[in-house]
């Protein structure tokens, strides 16, 4: 599949630069790689999303706790032991 880009002249630079060091062997091939890159992070802040929409379900379900809650009992367990 054909497909023409048009890319700022900083872009240009700098995938001609990087094809210029021997890092890729043309200018498609880094455009491959910066939309590989944009791929991963895109599924990335997909499964945060996901993520963050599991936790909102919980705290429906279940209610929420406080940071201060977390805090104390955090404190507790690493408090040595009274003697």
């Amino acid at each position: 599949m054909a497909t023409n880009v048009h890319l700022t002249p900083e872009l240009e630079r700098f995938a001609r630069e990087c094809v210029e060091e021997g890092r890729y062997n043309n200018v498609s091939e880094v455009v491959r790689s910066g939309l590989r890159l944009l791929q991963e992070s895109e599924e990335r802040r997909r499964q945060f999303q996901a993520m963050l929409h599991e936790v909102e379900a919980e705290v429906d379900r279940e209610g929420a706790v406080s940071l201060d809650d977390v805090l104390s009992g955090l404190d507790e367990i690493i408090a040595p032991p009274h003697s």
